[in-house]
């Protein structure tokens, strides 16, 4: 079983770590037999998965059921969960309610996003001894106030708070940061100055590891292919081509054939 100990080992290493986001048992069955290195139940569950515009849809109810689907299919990855939008601005009380949820469906380490008022909340949580990754650059739940989904710190004060904020949430006890759509000169920055292990996406190559969503990375969406993704495979196509080939085969009296009935 991967935990928190192997993401600082991995560092320690230099060995690079694989991330992919996971929503669903049969996805979750294949990732625990690949090599990857942990699973992100991310809040983009609402995106990919319900149709939603944003991440904020994704509620507590939303992300445990999704949670406690992948972790039946898991039994050698570390499985991390995004904790959901404002629910660590609601008060201590709810926060926890919250986590408890999360880790009662089955995940073993919470992702916040930011820092700023977040820090104390991060000490308590680790405190507490539940296991936190960080989250700076684009933070999805704030992408109404980021203006959208663009790249972040492209200029020095930009750059220094963000470099700052990672020192702080290292600081404050999480075990690695995701670092999302910065320049890759201030993400290897980050990544030298810290003793944690950051995971990039669109953060260029010298994070200590990388994370893609699956659907994307399996080129199951044709229109989305922003500059930082690289397809390994035409999802799309190799799914809608099979689904329009049984179509073809069922209505031209094709399948089944007498092989595939019993007598």
């Amino acid at each position: 079983m991967k935990t928190v100990i192997d993401f600082k080992n991995s560092k320690q290493q230099g060995k690079k770590i694989s991330m992919v986001t996971c929503y669903d048992f049969w996805s979750a069955k294949i990732i625990d037999e690949s090599e990857i290195d942990a699973v992100l139940v991310g809040d983009s569950v609402a995106m990919v998965m319900h149709g939603f515009e944003t991440t904020i849809n994704a509620e507590i109810e939303m992300m445990c059921y999704h949670i406690a689907a992948v972790k039946r299919g898991l039994k050698d990855k570390l499985l991390i969960a995004d904790l959901p939008f404002l629910a660590h601005k609601k008060g201590t009380k709810y926060l926890m309610e919250a986590i408890d949820k999360l880790m009662k469906a089955g995940a073993q380490a919470i992702k916040i996003e930011g820092a700023d008022d977040n820090i104390e909340l991060i000490q308590y949580i680790v405190r507490t001894g539940i296991p936190v990754m960080g989250h700076l650059g684009l933070t999805p739940q704030s992408v109404h106030q980021l203006g959208g989904y663009k790249l972040q710190g492209k200029n020095d004060k930009a750059s220094n708070k963000l470099l700052d904020d990672a020192q702080k949430l290292e600081q404050a006890g999480c075990f690695s940061i995701v670092l999302e759509m910065l320049p890759f000169e201030l993400s290897k920055k980050i990544t030298e100055e810290l003793s944690i292990p950051t995971i990039g996406i669109g953060a260029g190559p010298f994070t200590n590891g990388q994370i893609l969503v699956l659907q994307d990375m399996l080129g199951l969406s044709k229109d989305f292919q922003p500059k930082f993704l690289r397809k390994y495979l035409n999802g799309y196509e190799l799914i809608l081509n099979s689904l329009n080939k049984f179509n073809d085969d069922v209505k031209n009296q094709i399948y089944p054939d007498l092989n595939e009935s019993y007598l």
